[in-house]
């Protein structure tokens, strides 16, 4: 941890850092953390010190990451993620107020996490524990408010509500269309390198149902990055490791920002949607409800955005 130190000087300057590059923009990054535009302009000067290396392009009115920086920020995004959801689990100082909402690891990392403050800001007193998991909850055995599931809107014993379709597209970084160009057709997709999602418990698309969806047949022959996480897939895929899959619901702050670049204009919507559930046989506590709806109308907000 000396080194750390070191390279760190200040805890300060990740969660300044987090802000600025999520938000791409010092003065808005300053209004979100409520301090002024040069505090987070001397604080990322003094980590870009600290590092050796500079972590933002810096232009007229907005800033973008450099490759270094967004190496790390993929980094502290996922870690300040993780140290979020154990500091919520640890602090229970209000219990009647806890909420749990059990999700994946993407969907905490890139969907939950860039609307907290929003969540905060409307319902301060509430205490929302994410329990991130790789498998379906079962809610009223595992003590749990609320979930994200993927199916079609009917589970014996829960209530739902669809935020998301399910909509498929490839997406890669700036840096992988750089070297090896953009995709000219899906079949062109066969000469690329693509990454693979293969989750344990839970079914999930491959790229051979994609492309199965536009007419062709892939045979898929054990090359290509395999990952067992979507947080993985994503992170993999901002590095220029090759194209993933991308749910639209997910990856589009992501294309938005310009973190990833969806590669072809073709998208495969299936049958299946993500639903938030809740049992409908437990009454939902009054924070419990109010998380709830502020998901739903996030959600429904994202998606009219879309």
């Amino acid at each position: 941890m000396q080194k750390l130190r070191k390279l760190i000087h200040s805890p300060h300057h990740l969660f300044v850092f987090e802000v600025s590059a999520r938000l791409l923009s010092f003065t808005r990054a300053a209004r979100e953390l409520g301090v002024s535009q040069p505090a987070v302009s001397l604080a990322m000067r003094q980590l870009e010190h600290s590092l050796g290396q500079k972590l933002f392009h810096r232009q007229h009115r907005q800033v973008r990451l450099t490759a270094a920086g967004e190496r790390f920020y993929n980094t502290v995004s996922l870690g300040l993620g993780r140290i979020l959801q154990s500091a919520l689990e640890i602090n229970r100082e209000s219990p009647t107020d806890q909420v749990t909402l059990s999700v994946s690891t993407a969907f905490a990392n890139y969907w939950i996490m860039p609307r907290l403050s929003r969540l905060h800001s409307s319902y301060p007193d509430i205490d929302l524990r994410l329990q991130v998991v790789d498998k379906d909850s079962d809610l009223e055995n595992e003590n749990v408010s609320l979930g994200i599931r993927r199916g079609r809107g009917k589970w014996q014993g829960y209530d739902s509500e669809c935020i998301a379709i399910e909509e498929l597209l490839p997406v890669a970084s700036a840096s992988y269309v750089a070297t090896n160009g953009m995709p000219v057709s899906v079949a062109d997709m066969f000469n690329h390198a693509l990454i693979h999602l293969e989750e344990p418990f839970r079914p999930r698309p491959k790229w051979r149902d994609w492309f199965k969806a536009f007419g062709l047949d892939y045979v898929d022959n054990g090359e290509g990055l395999r990952l067992n996480d979507y947080a993985l897939v994503i992170q993999a895929a901002m590095s220029g490791e090759g194209i993933a899959m991308g749910w639209s619901h997910v990856v589009s702050p992501l294309t938005e920002r310009g973190l990833l670049l969806a590669v072809l204009p073709d998208s495969w919507i299936t049958d299946e949607e993500f639903h938030l559930i809740w049992s409908e046989r437990t009454t939902l506590s009054p924070p419990a409800q109010q998380v709830r709806d502020w998901i739903i109308d996030e959600a429904l907000t994202a998606n009219r955005l879309r």
